[in-house]
């Protein structure tokens, strides 16, 4: 068997990340290996370690997601540039999609999440891996 995707997960609601983990890691071929309630927080995580796809709030404290985003676009590794960093936000306005799409993100989710919509996100992102 193929190894499972490495998936980290950034949002300040812990709920939420708890309830995206379990919908994660009841993918056959698909693994939470962390989580994060700030963007600094997963901007640290992501220097150590290759992922597969980053989950990432916009709306959180200390960094936001799109500066978040930014950091690892720019960080020194080959990974940075290609890994799928998907937005989760309320923020839904074209401007805010707009926003998104410039700061690195690959595509741009509203909140509350629609769990079709977030799968083929995610699906689509594993496609382009």
């Amino acid at each position: 068997m193929a190894d499972k995707k490495k998936i980290l997960i950034a949002d300040d609601f812990q709920l939420l990340r708890e309830d995206l983990t379990e919908l994660i890691n009841n993918q056959r071929d698909m693994e939470v290996v962390g989580t994060a309630s700030s963007g600094k927080e997963i901007v640290n995580l992501a220097r150590n370690t290759e992922y597969d796809l980053i989950l990432m709030d916009i709306m959180m404290p200390v960094m936001n997601g799109l500066e978040a985003t930014q950091c690892i676009r720019f960080m020194d590794r080959k990974d940075a540039k290609e890994i799928s960093i998907i937005a989760m936000t309320a923020n839904a306005f074209s401007d805010d999609v707009e926003r998104s799409y410039e700061a690195g993100l690959n595509e741009h989710l509203a909140k509350p999440l629609d769990r079709n919509k977030l799968v083929a996100a995610i699906l689509k992102a594993q496609v382009h891996k």
